[in-house]
């Protein structure tokens, strides 16, 4: 998989960077996937937003949750530029993109992979 761009979104900035961040930082990166560019893990895992979330709230818990788990945001971690942090309903703190919560999903098995991009109609790669 080829990226165009990878962000380190850390303790305090999120910075272009030519190599993948240390440990206490959250990267996220623009991937190539199987349906084109997106943002994706450190690991090339593809990130969704859920039409019904509002602008900064996830409406997806419990059972959503489960299977389109949040991209979960240290206590360390601080928003930068386009990346914040959203509190969802159980108090955890989850990555959120232009205020759009991110989460990956369960079915995706390998870097790259978009399955589940579409899912209800309701469900889309984060671009």
């Amino acid at each position: 998989m080829k990226y165009a761009t990878l962000l380190a979104v850390g303790l305090a900035t999120a910075t272009l960077a030519p190599a993948m961040a240390s440990a206490q930082n959250v990267v996220l990166q623009m991937g190539t996937t199987d349906r084109g560019p997106a943002l994706v893990t450190g690991a090339g895992f593809s990130l969704y937003i859920f039409d019904k979330d509002g602008l900064a709230v996830s409406n997806c818990n419990g059972a959503c949750a489960e299977k389109w788990p949040p991209l979960e945001a240290s206590r360390r971690a601080r928003p930068s530029g386009d990346f914040g942090i959203i509190i969802r309903a159980d108090g955890s703190r989850q990555w959120a993109y232009k205020g759009q919560p991110l989460y990956t999903w369960i079915n995706d098995s390998a870097p790259g992979q978009t399955t589940g991009d579409g899912v209800k109609g309701v469900w889309h790669l984060a671009r």
